[in-house]
């Protein structure tokens, strides 16, 4: 009928503009490397996280008779290190640990990144120059140094690694959602909620933070896979994960020591720590793309 709802219904969605995050959606979902990297990055998360329950060995059980087992014998898929454990539960168990570090120092990062810098870039002034001049000197600071200084004062745990990392990586964020917020406050909609009579807190949470998600979210994805890096080096000089425990980066580690006589234990860590942070970059590649105002 040409008056029904349903004509009027297709009308209006066809006439409808798309949304900036419509619109991205659509390119993202469009980029094949990033939507492979999307699936890869799924199949990580999923084995992590059901992979434990699912090997039929625990990832620290010593067996002195299964040393330096091959891949494919005795019943281990990936062979077993120098103290009998099955290489695949460490591996899935230190898969889990890794990007759970990513993904929590990330989250820390990430939290105080946008607070600082959007506070900053906001306020400006004294208050601004302050603030960005804390973060020239912490920058200052080598990361090595820092971590080794946190180690010695509180110990060697999970958590601290956890600070530790993600107490560095907020540098960088603060100074993006600085130079972000520098623009936005400048927009006509920031003045107008000034007129409206909204606090500089209230325009900072309402107004300016949701227009940073965009560069937010790309830099997220890539600082996931630069704090697994850090991680696995920490780990590689001794100072990260600590034993039983597994990570990626202590597995490539050991397995570095034993590449001679049992190389499976340098291959499979280092292959699956190469394919998580390709699907994480192919991941901000497309959404960079995909968020980029000049290709709309």
């Amino acid at each position: 009928m040409p008056g029904s709802p349903q004509r009027a219904a297709l009308i209006q969605q066809a006439v409808k503009g798309r949304s900036l995050w419509d619109d991205a959606r659509r390119r993202l979902l469009s980029n094949k490397a990033a939507l492979a990297g999307m699936v890869v990055l799924a199949f990580m998360i999923l084995v992590a996280v059901v992979g434990p329950f699912l090997t039929p060995f625990h990832y620290d059980t010593v067996t002195k008779t299964d040393v330096w087992m091959a891949p494919g014998q005795g019943g281990h898929l990936l062979g077993t290190d120098s103290l009998g454990r099955d290489l695949l539960a460490r591996l899935v168990a230190g898969l889990g640990v890794s990007l759970g570090i990513g993904v929590v120092a990330t989250g820390v990062s990430l939290l105080i990144g946008v607070v600082w810098g959007a506070v900053a870039g906001y306020v400006g002034g004294r208050v601004d120059e302050v603030m960005m001049r804390i973060v020239d000197t912490l920058y200052s600071l080598p990361f090595i140094f820092f971590v080794i200084l946190l180690m010695v004062t509180f110990g060697k745990n999970i958590f601290l690694i956890f600070l530790a990392i993600g107490a560095v990586e907020w540098l960088t964020m603060s100074r993006i959602v600085r130079g972000q917020t520098l623009t936005l406050k400048q927009k006509e909609f920031v003045e107008a909620a000034r007129a409206a009579g909204l606090s500089s807190r209230q325009i900072i949470l309402r107004h300016i933070v949701p227009n940073l998600l965009g560069p937010v979210v790309v830099y997220v994805t890539l600082t996931i896979p630069a704090i697994i890096i850090a991680e696995s080096f920490l780990s590689f000089l001794g100072l990260g994960v600590q034993p039983p425990m597994a990570s990626l980066g202590t597995l490539i580690a050991n397995g570095a020591q034993d590449m001679e006589l049992a190389p499976w234990l340098l291959i499979f860590p280092s292959l699956t720590m190469v394919v998580t942070l390709m699907a994480f970059n192919f991941i901000g590649d497309g959404l960079r793309d995909a968020l980029d105002p000049k290709d709309r």
